[in-house]
């Protein structure tokens, strides 16, 4: 899949505003350097999305581990995809679109999860 516009740090803030909000999951974020984050976020999805690749982090099994052990799992994944989806729509995308994302997200659920 090929997005015409890829995210901006801003999208991609509104993205994290909603997880940090959000108490199914925001505990996964405790520590975290959020602009830090924000900025490889940023990267992954414009690669993800047919942009340049400029991501130069883990594999999503190998970053996502340590979360897993504190037990991540398929409803965690769902809340992160249904922010996902929520600041897509804030931000004016077209409801196809959103729904290109989230399947393109689903493809990682199993990594992310280290299935």
């Amino acid at each position: 899949m090929h997005i015409k516009t890829m995210p901006t740090l801003y999208e991609v803030d509104i993205f994290y505003r909603k997880v940090l909000l959000d108490d199914r999951i925001n505990g996964f974020f405790e520590g975290v350097d959020m602009d830090r984050q924000i900025a490889k976020q940023k990267s992954f999805l414009t690669m993800v999305f047919g942009g340049p690749v400029s991501y130069s982090g883990q594999d999503m099994r190998r970053a996502h581990a340590h979360l897993v052990a504190r037990g991540l799992n398929d409803t965690h994944f769902d809340a992160v995809v249904e922010n996902l989806g929520a600041s897509l729509a804030e931000l004016g995308v077209a409801a196809e679109v959103i729904s290109e994302v989230a399947a393109l997200a689903e493809t990682t659920r199993a990594d992310v999860l280290g299935k």
